[in-house]
């Protein structure tokens, strides 16, 4: 098997027998016939405190059989509000008014004992969180069977053996078995495939996705869009894919519309939407996102401010206080959505679009692109930059107990001989599927404790060595910021309080923290006067920016991010990546990286860990990993990344990975990839004997920054 870099000429076009085409419905797109649906100057209010929030403003739409609706937009746009207003699953004393119009019945003037008849038959959903769409007190057979026989004619004999083939169709191991399975018995991945097998029961016309792969690692996402384009084979259905991944709409999405501020910006085909944007919003989105296949190329390209509150709506562009390129007449009245080419179905609603199409205007035209410095250290090799952190086959294993007498049961193996180092002033990232073990390997550093198994050195001391007084004494020059700045952040305390409590605890006097506070403000971007505000008063970027000040205010020379960035919206996103990059070029941090997101981590990373099953199995300087992938598993995963162009993605070929990864609790002789491995299927019996008895162990070819856990490297 051979897998060539991921580039723009070559995307990891891994040939095995799990190689499956990227599921771009552009591939075996269906004519444009009737709409089986149509949806006309659709609106939706909703009460709040503060006046009537005007959700979706006036949406038109049409899903033609066959083909797939993209729908984007940040938070907020009213994306799912307009979905669930379609379905007729809104709370009441929601206002929707407008039309919905499916099988000859228009779906909102229809009571809710009239949808019923149309909800899981004529039109399905499958929303974001699986769990909360399924019943846990039910078995998964019990809730397929019921989806069938509630619109069915048919016996329970007939209903069961139906499910047992629509599990079996979205490729459920064993389907007769998992029948009696309950949800919770399942994987995140496995109870998105449960819900797909009840949306498309029926042989609905219509499915609507509501951001179905959001929190599904970057390999289960990839089967997930495959099953959910064999779904749409089988039943010929139209599909609206909600998601604020821009990579999943450019391989899925035959069609795409852009929302801001609950009305459609910009509508037309994808390769309209991806490659001749009109709209300034839509190229702030694309510009916002960095790509997988390729490297850095400078920093990213924000969208500055937030979306309106769509209360007391003015009659102008709502994009214009947040536009670069907005004049008078943008907030003279708001524009209509209208084509400004020969292509009549691309359309824009910008008083600037005819000039953005005559003059062939592009991202860099409309946004400036933010200056970020140099680092002083980007040109001294790595080797002569001092070590900061230094992992040397670390170890963490938990104990599973059951019953009275707490027996142990098992062994959780989170960790398991973990050996990489940090140098200053660089970001080394740590990528896996969820868990790998990569969040644990952040809290063992994070502890500072003698290590379980093997050794660790944080900023040049043993920690088995050191006393609760140097203990406490180092947590100064190590500190982390978490996922959710929500969770992280005080809502009792005024952000004055959030960034001052770890000084005082160190000794600050008042005075110098009065000064600190203001230089944590100005240093990563906010409004020093606003120090006296609660959390709840900032937008989710500025959250996280307050986060990361807070982290910095004792002055650390390394940081730990655990998924920062995973929270925020496209356009969000980049303000924090260019801000963490910023800090790094100005002040010699190191940030040690966990994410999901393989398109952020080749854009802000140095160098990239891949890990698996509580082990690394390649690591290495970020374009060679990128670029030329050793290890199958590392392949598997840049092989899955989505990439924002249709053209790309209708042309990839994906590895998927069979199966869900394995309980860390298993003992595993030999490989522990290689019960999914592709490469390992491929070998004959003689060379498996070696993965199936002997653990492989990192290995360097010749001098280059690359090690792999393989015996028989891509």
């Amino acid at each position: 098997m051979t897998t060539g870099p991921l580039d723009d000429t070559a995307l990891s076009r891994t040939r095995t027998q799990d190689v499956q085409p990227q599921p771009a419905a552009a591939q075996t797109t269906a004519p444009r016939t009737e709409p089986v649906l149509s949806v006309r100057d659709l609106e939706v209010d909703f009460a709040s405190e503060h006046g009537t929030v005007h959700a979706v403003r006036g949406l038109s739409l049409d899903l033609y059989p066959g083909r797939t609706l993209g729908i984007a937009g940040e938070s907020g746009s009213g994306k799912s509000t307009a979905a669930m207003a379609m379905m007729g699953l809104l709370p009441a004393g929601s206002a929707v008014r407008g039309s919905v119009e499916l099988a000859g019945d228009d779906l909102v003037a229809q009571s809710d004992q009239e949808l019923s008849r149309h909800r899981g038959n004529d039109i399905a959903m499958i929303f974001q969180d699986p769990l909360s769409g399924l019943t846990p007190v039910f078995t998964i057979g019990q809730q397929v069977s019921e989806a069938l026989r509630i619109h069915q004619d048919l016996t329970q004999e007939q209903a069961t053996r139906r499910a047992v083939e629509l599990l079996d169709l979205v490729g459920i191991p064993r389907p007769k078995e998992r029948l009696n399975s309950y949800p919770h018995q399942f994987s995140g991945g496995m109870r998105q495939r449960v819900m797909i097998a009840m949306a498309i029961a029926n042989d609905p016309d219509v499915i609507i996705a509501d951001e179905p792969t959001t929190a599904l690692d970057v390999t289960i996402q990839a089967q997930v869009l495959d099953v959910l384009a064999t779904a749409q084979r089988e039943t010929g259905a139209a599909v609206m894919m909600i998601t604020h991944d821009l990579g999943v709409i450019a391989g899925t999405a035959d069609d795409a519309v852009v929302m801001y501020a609950g009305r459609a910006v910009e509508e037309g085909s994808a390769d309209d939407i991806f490659f001749r944007p009109q709209m300034p919003y839509t190229m702030g989105l694309l510009a916002a996102v960095p790509r997988p296949d390729r490297p850095h190329a400078g920093p990213l390209v924000p969208v500055e401010g937030n979306p309106p509150q769509l209360i007391d709506v003015p009659s102008q562009c709502q994009f214009a206080p947040r536009c670069p390129i907005a004049v008078e007449e943008c907030t003279a009245e708001e524009p209509a959505l209208r084509a400004h080419s020969d292509e009549q179905r691309h359309r824009a609603a910008c008083v600037r679009a005819d000039r953005i199409v005559t003059e062939g205007w592009g991202h860099e035209d409309v946004f400036p692109v933010p200056d970020i410095p140099h680092s002083e250290l980007g040109d001294v090799p790595r080797q002569q930059r001092e070590q900061l952190l230094d992992l040397d086959r670390l170890g963490r294993h938990f104990q599973l107990t059951s019953g009275l007498l707490r027996r142990t049961v098992g062994t959780v193996k989170a960790v398991d001989g973990v050996s990489f180092d940090v140098r200053q002033g660089e970001t080394l990232a740590l990528v896996g599927e969820s868990g790998c073990g990569k969040s644990t390997t952040l809290t063992e550093i994070m502890e500072l404790r003698t290590p379980q198994f093997g050794a660790m050195t944080v900023l040049g001391s043993d920690t088995a060595e050191l006393t609760s007084k140097q203990r406490r004494g180092l947590r100064g020059g190590l500190q982390i910021v978490f996922q959710d700045p929500v969770s992280a952040l005080d809502p009792r305390l005024p952000v004055y309080d959030v960034l001052a409590e770890p000084l005082r605890t160190h000794g600050w006097s008042k005075r110098e923290t009065n000064v600190r506070v203001g230089e944590l403000m100005d240093l990563v971007g906010l409004n020093s006067d606003h120090v006296d505000r609660f959390p709840e008063q900032f937008s989710g970027g500025q959250k996280q920016r307050i986060a990361i000040a807070r982290a910095l205010a004792l002055k650390p020379r390394l940081v730990m991010l655990d998924e920062p960035v995973s929270a925020l919206d496209v356009s969000i996103q980049a303000g924090v990546v260019n801000l963490l990059e910023e800090l790094q070029a100005r002040l010699g941090v190191s940030f040690v990286f966990v994410a999901h997101d393989l398109s952020v981590v080749r854009h802000i990373a140095d160098r990239v860990a891949v890990m698996y099953l509580g082990r690394i199995v390649e690591i290495g300087d970020v374009e060679r990993v990128f670029g030329n992938p050793s290890h199958p598993y590392t392949a598997a995963l840049l092989s899955a990344a989505p990439v924002p162009d249709p053209e790309l993605e209708r042309e990839r070929e994906r590895t998927l990975l069979v199966g869900d990864l394995p309980s860390p609790t298993e003992t595993v002789e030999g490989c522990p990839f290689r019960t999914r491995c592709p490469r390992y299927r491929e070998l004959s019996d003689s060379e498996r004997v070696q993965c199936d008895t002997v653990a492989p162990e990192l290995t360097r070819e010749g001098v280059i920054d690359q090690q792999r856990a393989c015996h028989y490297p891509v």
